[in-house]
């Protein structure tokens, strides 16, 4: 008989999905795919492997949701999250319904985990700066290229520059083509991620302390090295989508 668990957490972005088994207190290691590798037969075979009460999506593609509700089908109640949910934090948005299900994840994380007031960088297909008052009300955030996105944008329009693997350069100035790229890309990068965070300080919590979490795929390469973060945490989202289960 299949091993249970309380939840299957599966989070749908851009570039990649992940999926993990969740019990009320913590997430296990996830699995980390292309989105477009997400299908029903896919998410049905996590289902053979474990029995669980309840799957907990977010999702910002929508042509893959039919995939998972077919594979939940008659098998497990699917939580799909959004504005509506209880998620420890009130919203204070125009729009609600326009807010990325992962950055609501997310503030549901940092809420929890955390303590307010926070900020959450996700560093995925775009770099989003999350924003949760002392009150615990998100109250918006920012949105910037993504770093990946910036560098295949130079190497798709450009005849003579190559596509780049992203680490850590040696030095800023640098002594060959790829070189000068990775400078530009990982020091340009965090001062972007500097001075977002330094406006959002200035106008938001001039006297506060605020605590500023870093998730996604490039957190630890960009937020190593930035004294104004205090944890990288690889799988926030997830942990978000255990939490808002928990809640719901």
């Amino acid at each position: 008989m299949a091993r249970r668990s309380d939840y299957l957490v599966i989070d749908v972005s851009n570039s990649y999905a992940k999926l993990a088994f969740a019990s009320r207190e913590r997430v296990s290691n996830p699995a980390r795919m292309p989105t477009s590798e997400l299908s029903s037969s896919v998410v049905a075979e996590f289902l053979r492997r474990r029995q669980v009460k309840k799957l907990v999506v977010s999702s910002v593609v929508p042509t893959k949701n039919s995939a998972i509700s077919k594979a939940a089908h008659n098998k497990a109640q699917v939580l799909w999250l959004d504005w509506k949910l209880k998620l420890g934090v009130t919203i204070d948005y125009p729009k609600p319904q326009s807010i990325g299900a992962d950055r609501l994840a997310n503030a549901a994380a940092v809420a929890d985990l955390y303590g307010c007031p926070a900020i959450v960088l996700d560093f995925g297909t775009a770099v989003t700066f999350d924003v949760v008052s002392e009150g615990r009300r998100y109250i918006g955030g920012v949105i910037a290229p993504g770093l990946e996105a910036m560098t295949n944008f130079l190497y798709q329009r450009t005849a003579l520059l190559p596509r780049l693997s992203l680490k850590e350069p040696h030095r800023a100035v640098g002594k060959s083509t790829v070189e000068a790229m990775r400078s530009g890309a990982i020091f340009g990068y965090r001062g972007l991620v500097r001075e977002i965070l330094a406006q959002i300080r200035a106008e938001q919590f001039s006297r506060k302390k605020v605590v500023v979490v870093a998730t996604g795929g490039y957190a630890r390469l960009i937020a190593n090295q930035l004294p104004e973060v205090a944890a990288i945490h690889p799988h926030l989202t997830l942990e978000g989508l255990r939490i808002v289960g928990n809640l719901n």
